[in-house]
């Protein structure tokens, strides 16, 4: 932020947070002012709110203040709420909007790809067809191995599966259905592939 942006922010700064969180009383002279209000909204998300209702249709500023701030997503104009490929754009940058989009846009597909492909913890908020789905899951897996415990139980039993799950991310193997993890002919098969197991293993298959 250049020097004269920063003086405006901190004085309008001021002017709201000045007698606590007086955020309504946004003065009109900065509810046009990108910059001004990308600092205040590092602050408070609420700050969208108030802001000229012309920024709230800018896809390039909506992508600053939700970067900044992704619970301001709530303020964010309707029409940009259901614009899928703008949406695909800002789970990317921000999964964590996932929890706030459109029931519709939720169960899509390509949306819920790329969210848990960023996030794989947010395969516990997905609908739970999405848990079924070998593809979602496996991505989910590939970003966070702790993700197959929000997988469906028919998946965590599915050897093959589970092997493509474990050679993405081997921590995936504490949440693999216990039938597996004490099959020794296919924990031999995971071990070859991924040693490193080893230490999670049941201890009768340890020694």
């Amino acid at each position: 932020m250049k020097d004269k942006d920063l003086d405006r922010a901190v004085a309008a700064e001021k002017s709201i947070f000045r007698y606590g969180d007086n955020i309504e009383k946004i003065p009109n002279r900065f509810k046009k002012d990108k910059s001004v209000l990308i600092w205040l909204i590092n602050r408070s998300h609420i700050i969208l709110k108030f802001a000229d209702e012309s920024l709230k249709k800018d896809k390039s500023f909506v992508i600053k203040a939700v970067k900044t701030n992704f619970p301001a997503f709530e303020y964010v104009d309707e029409s940009l709420k259901k614009d899928k490929s703008f949406i695909l754009k800002l789970v990317k940058l921000r999964p964590d909007i996932y929890e706030l989009l459109d029931e519709s846009l939720k169960k899509d597909k390509s949306i819920v790809l790329e969210a848990v492909k960023a996030q794989g913890q947010l395969l516990n908020l997905v609908d739970e067809s999405f848990k079924k789905d070998k593809s979602i899951v496996l991505e989910a897996v590939k970003s966070d191995g702790d993700a197959l415990q929000y997988a469906d139980e028919s998946l965590k039993k599915d050897k093959s599966f589970v092997i493509k799950a474990v050679e993405e991310n081997f921590p995936a193997f504490e949440y693999v259905d216990e039938s597996l993890k004490k099959d020794k002919s296919f924990i031999l098969k995971l071990v070859k592939l991924r040693p490193d197991i080893y230490e999670l293993l049941d201890e009768s298959l340890k020694k």
